[in-house]
């Protein structure tokens, strides 16, 4: 019996990689039984059958895990939004932060294509940088990609496993591309229509980048944050989880509640106005998920 991580499935097989060695696996009948799915990103045990195939017989614990994508055991997330074309989306980025807050997954968060901003519209992009840093993100500017912006980033991924993820047509896979060019991985141009650009990547696939791996990911363009408790929210904003035992009224959601400490810092300004917003937007699809359900 060996042991290894998967770290492609495609058309039925599970690629294992155990000691620099890749092994194309399928899963054992009793997965389907049990209704357990192997994902990218787990640790198993498996039987060679031959010099590159075998089968997977056991999926150790998960430390985390997602269905779209289906994907396990991430350490590290580096969002990537676009200051331009498409326009940067505090709404969005949100989003990403909450789903991986909740995970408890570290997020890193990259702006790219700073160069096409006018000076107002920098300054603008450079007051966001600054109000996420104050919450605790780390966030880094970046213009045309190439490794000069991007040597950062090796000390990120070094001995991680890390997703890559954020809008259609903000750089993710430019920016693989540019830090190991052997990966050739395909890239369309943005849609002028659409503002938006085609997502090209068809499997979930852990990639060698750097010291680390790293999955260029489908899927999480559509995120489903109903899975989050309504009382559990507001823990996923770090600025607002901080705040919340000073509400007078335990259990207090932020929204209608009077005396609430969370309103009050909004007003102050030392929460901004568009976190808040996404957090109520957030918020109500979670309490008409439990209407709808």
């Amino acid at each position: 019996m060996r042991k290894g991580r998967i770290v492609k499935a495609l058309s039925g097989f599970y690629y294992v990689q155990s000691d620099n060695e890749i092994f194309a696996c399928k899963g054992r009948g009793v997965f389907r039984k049990r209704k357990i799915t192997p994902l990218v990103g787990d640790f198993v045990e498996f039987e060679v059958t031959n010099e590159t195939e075998g089968y997977v017989t056991h999926v150790r614990d998960r430390t985390n895990s997602f269905t779209r994508p289906q994907i396990a055991n991430i350490e590290q997330a580096i969002v990537v939004s676009s200051a331009k074309e498409p326009d940067f989306s505090t709404t969005l980025l949100d989003r990403f932060l909450v789903l991986f807050e909740y995970e408890n997954i570290e997020p890193l968060i990259i702006i790219t294509k700073v160069d096409l901003l006018t000076e107002e519209e920098k300054q603008a992009i450079e007051a966001f940088k600054r109000d996420y840093e104050a919450i605790g993100y780390e966030v880094e500017l970046i213009s045309t990609v190439n490794k000069q912006d991007l040597s950062y980033l090796n000390k990120h991924l070094e001995n991680k496993v890390s997703v890559i993820t954020g809008q259609s047509g903000v750089g993710k896979s430019s920016i693989l591309n540019e830090m190991n060019p052997s990966l050739l991985i395909e890239t369309d141009e943005i849609s002028t229509r659409l503002g938006r650009g085609k997502h090209t990547t068809r499997h979930v696939e852990l990639l060698s980048v750097g010291k680390g791996l790293i999955a260029d990911t489908p899927g999480f363009s559509s995120l489903d944050l109903t899975i989050i408790e309504e009382e559990y929210l507001t823990d996923t904003f770090p600025e607002m989880h901080e705040r919340k035992q000073n509400c007078r009224f335990r259990g207090c959601l932020h929204n209608k509640e009077p005396h609430c400490a969370i309103k009050s810092a909004v007003e102050e300004g030392t929460i901004k106005q568009y976190r808040y917003a996404s957090y109520l937007t957030i918020l109500t699809e979670i309490q008409t998920r439990k209407v709808r359900y």
